[in-house]
């Protein structure tokens, strides 16, 4: 029992050194940069401590790689740290006067720092860059120009055509299928998107392309994306267990080729639909 009390005392204690190291190491790095702002922030306070660390590390990769695709992480961030801002405002701080008034303005601030962040990318032309302002901010002029880059190399990545897939899920359906297929054909470990799985098995359902819907359900569940329970398959699909014995074994092909990257579309069988 002593033991165990031991052992549970130092690992509180480890928990708390962890902690008071981890605020430390953000204070420093804050205070070696000042370009982070971090004045900007409720720094010191108790409230928002995650989302406020993990804002200020990104930042200080932002300042040594200021790519498109960094400050859009940075938006997520920041938009994470605003949305805990906003309950903490409304929290009454304990023997602590000013924390409040911290946390507004801390909240006002990061506000402004989401405008500051699309202000930027308003001005780039990168596929990144326009496709975030169209599905996030809603920008029209941005999907236009995101559309116009279809069919060149600018978009020839796993992440992009996923893009361009959402386009056309409601307008397209044959299309967007081609266009999943073919994110998965520039996928791999690195950048691999669950999502895919899900919209490839809906898409080919509602084309009729049951049997291929059915492998791209199977796929998913191995990437640990539920899909249906074993009730729900049989009542969508209804296969003979020979049949199912076919397409899981597809399942497990196209499972391996997508994880090795070596996945194509000439793969995919020319299902017969029953």
């Amino acid at each position: 029992m002593k033991s165990f009390k031991l052992l549970t005392l130092f690992g509180i204690s480890a928990t708390l050194v962890g902690c008071f190291e981890g605020n430390k190491n953000t204070e420093q790095l804050c205070e070696s940069n000042p370009a982070l702002q971090c004045e900007r922030l409720n720094m010191g306070d108790g409230q928002c401590r995650v989302p406020r660390t993990d804002l200020v590390w990104h930042r200080f990769e932002v300042l040594k790689n200021p790519t498109d695709n960094n400050r859009i992480k940075e938006y997520e961030y920041v938009a994470a740290y605003k949305k805990c801002l906003e309950l903490a405002s409304q929290i009454q701080p304990l023997d602590q006067k000013g924390v409040k008034q911290q946390r507004f303005t801390a909240l006002v601030n990061s506000g402004e720092d989401l405008d500051s962040i699309v202000a930027i990318l308003k001005k780039s032309d990168s596929p990144q860059a326009l496709y975030f302002l169209w599905s996030q901010i809603g920008s029209d002029d941005a999907r236009r120009s995101f559309l116009q880059l279809e069919g060149t190399k600018a978009l020839e990545t796993a992440e992009m055509q996923y893009a361009l897939a959402t386009f056309y899920t409601s307008r397209d359906q044959a299309k967007t299928r081609q266009l999943l297929i073919h994110t998965l054909e520039l996928t791999n470990q690195s950048n691999l998107n669950n999502e895919v799985f899900k919209s490839l098995a809906s898409t080919t359902y509602r084309l009729g392309m049951k049997k291929e819907a059915y492998v791209w359900t199977m796929v998913a569940q191995k990437f640990e994306v539920p899909i249906a329970s074993e009730s729900e398959l049989q009542l969508l699909y209804g296969f003979d267990r020979s049949v199912y014995d076919q397409l899981d074994e597809i399942a497990d092909q196209f499972e391996d080729a997508i994880m090795s990257g070596t996945f194509n579309a000439a793969m995919i069988p020319k299902f017969k639909q029953s």
